[in-house]
């Protein structure tokens, strides 16, 4: 019954995330962006933009910080090849390192497909250049990689206090970095609901493969 629901939510964040993307592209669009570009939601995004500024150091702050969750994958990736190399066999690779494994390649291809979709373009230029902005790709990146490592942590720790503390940092270290990239005013408000609702669908659906994988 668990499964079911797990998959449910997968499905019911994804479906949520396309429709909001479509409503990106064509509700309430004006140019308010750098060099005329267009947003969509332009009054939501414009008032939450204002009233946040612009604030390059912690940009600059959050991306250094956001190496910590390439950190953790690559982790869990030279984990797997260990467990491969010393089982002879990607077969007796952990079935959840297999399953995390598919997730990273899904987390990639969504942020490969966004650079060449462009939805909307960020609120200023980095380094003089217009970026694509939505959705999220900090956000999005530390809502898949730093869920999925607790779920990995909590079956790896087997020290109770440790395992929490664990957890507890890292649900802190989350939340500070998509509070602080939207703080930063590099990324429209739009662009942030729409990496967190695709990070939704892509968690549940690993947490839901984890599940019948066993």
């Amino acid at each position: 019954m668990k499964n079911r629901r797990l998959l449910f939510v997968s499905v019911a964040a994804l479906v949520a995330f396309m429709v909001w993307t479509v409503l990106v592209r064509f509700v309430d669009v004006q140019a308010i962006g750098p060099d005329g570009s267009a947003v969509g939601f332009a009054a939501l995004n414009r008032y939450i933009h204002d009233l946040t500024g612009v604030h390059m150091w912690l940009y600059t702050l959050t991306d250094w910080l956001g190496l910590l969750p390439f950190t953790v994958a690559f982790g869990f990736a030279v984990l797997g090849l260990i467990q491969w190399i010393s089982r002879k066999s990607i077969l007796k690779v952990d079935r959840s390192i297999l399953v995390l494994g598919v997730f990273y390649v899904a987390v990639i291809a969504a942020y490969v497909f966004f650079e060449f979709v462009v939805v909307n373009y960020r609120p200023v230029l980095i380094d003089g250049v217009l970026e694509a902005s939505y959705p999220s790709s900090t956000t999005m990146l530390l809502m898949c990689v730093m869920p999925t490592s607790i779920m990995q942590f909590k079956e790896r720790i087997n020290n109770k206090i440790l395992k929490w503390t664990v957890i507890i940092i890292i649900f802190v270290f989350t939340a500070f970095m998509v509070v602080a990239r939207l703080i930063s005013g590099v990324h429209w408000f739009s662009d942030i609901l729409g990496g967190a609702l695709l990070s939704a669908s892509l968690v549940s659906a690993y947490a839901w493969g984890k599940k019948i994988s066993k």
